[in-house]
């Protein structure tokens, strides 16, 4: 009795199988907000099976149906939900190949798509297709200006908007730093992802680049984004030019002030601790001409530059040579201290 049973109950599962077999769907399909989508189903084999009616029930969440969609050879078609009342229809109209057409997609329209046949003298057989909603995220990114200070701040962001499935967002960079990652999920079923940049600004920084990677479902290959930071400082300022051979009838010497400072220096200035600059020294713009060197030019030159953050300044103490020992020490000959400048046409001028 107890074989009998089991033959009686694998027969059962055995002819289940194959019914179920007869009602042909695709497994998965995807599609976009505002785009269509075709649901294929057709009955397969049906042999001396009658097919009575065939329905389509979507499936949000497991276990809670809803009739979206009924054809019966005599009575037609009927679309009993008004959430999708004016956008799905059959595409064929047949028992036999009931497939129907979903358009005005949403993403609330994802979830699971049952075809299911009713059956004479079999019973119902239904297929199963999973309609999965794709977004694709709007993507942006941005470098963050910032001041150069000791305290670690966000120097860039990156985010994709609104994209299904959720993006992953990574950074590309030589620069000592740390990242972190933000999920929102959104009404309409889309996430929005945001990571931003996080680092101890310093004016070393400034310019360096940075890329954000953004991969996601949607996209083909990861939408890069290559940033170069903002770090703001007040200028630093250095003199160059000055080699420490002032020496006495030297024509043409000339002193530049240069400056490292974002944003772009908004003013140089040139004075000489005296007060008053020597007869032989001319200023143009961050330049400081020396015409001719000469004991007036034994002084302390200061250069200041100035942009919207601050201000920088550098001194140099300019010794002119030659003069005033040979005077001292009348005896001993220019060309024991600078046998190689002696020569020149300025010294032998003097």
């Amino acid at each position: 009795m107890i074989n009998c049973c089991l033959i009686l109950s694998a027969c059962l599962l055995s002819s289940q199988a194959v019914w179920s077999q007869r009602v042909r769907v695709e497994p998965e399909v995807t599609a976009y907000p505002n785009g269509s989508v075709n649901l294929r189903c057709e009955f397969t084999n049906s042999g001396s099976t009658k097919l009575t009616q065939v329905s389509w029930m979507f499936e949000r969440v497991e276990g809670d149906r809803h009739n979206i969609a009924v054809f019966h050879p005599q009575y037609g078609a009927s679309f009993p939900n008004k959430d999708f009342d004016g956008r799905v229809s059959f595409t064929q109209g047949s028992l036999e190949n009931p497939s129907i057409r979903i358009d005005k997609l949403r993403m609330a329209d994802a979830g699971r798509y049952i075809c299911e046949y009713a059956t004479y003298p079999s019973g119902n057989e239904q297929g199963t297709t999973t309609l999965i909603m794709l977004a694709k995220p709007r993507n942006s990114a941005t470098a963050i200006p910032v001041r150069a200070s000791s305290s670690e701040v966000v120097v860039a962001s990156c985010e994709a908007a609104q994209g299904k499935p959720e993006a992953t967002i990574s950074w590309i960079t030589t620069i000592a730093g740390r990242y972190n990652h933000t999920s929102v999920p959104e009404r309409d079923g889309t996430v929005t992802v945001k990571s931003e940049y996080r680092m101890i600004p310093t004016p070393a920084e400034n310019g360096k680049e940075i890329t954000c990677l953004v991969n996601q479902r949607t996209q083909i290959e990861p939408k890069a984004f290559a940033l170069k930071l903002v770090v703001e400082y007040p200028p630093t300022v250095t003199i160059e030019g000055y080699d420490s051979n002032w020496y006495m009838g030297r024509t043409d010497a000339v002193l530049t002030c240069q400056a490292d400072a974002n944003p772009a220096p908004t003013d140089v200035s040139w004075t000489v601790a005296s007060g008053q600059f020597p007869p032989s020294v001319r200023v143009d713009q961050n330049r400081l001409l020396v015409r001719k060197v000469d004991e007036t030019v034994n002084t302390t030159f200061v250069c200041e530059v100035k942009n919207s953050l601050g201000s920088g300044k550098k001194e140099l103490v300019a010794m002119v040579i030659g003069h005033v020992f040979c005077e001292i020490h009348p005896q001993i000959s220019p060309h024991t201290l600078w046998p190689s400048r002696i020569d020149s046409p300025q010294l032998k001028a003097t």
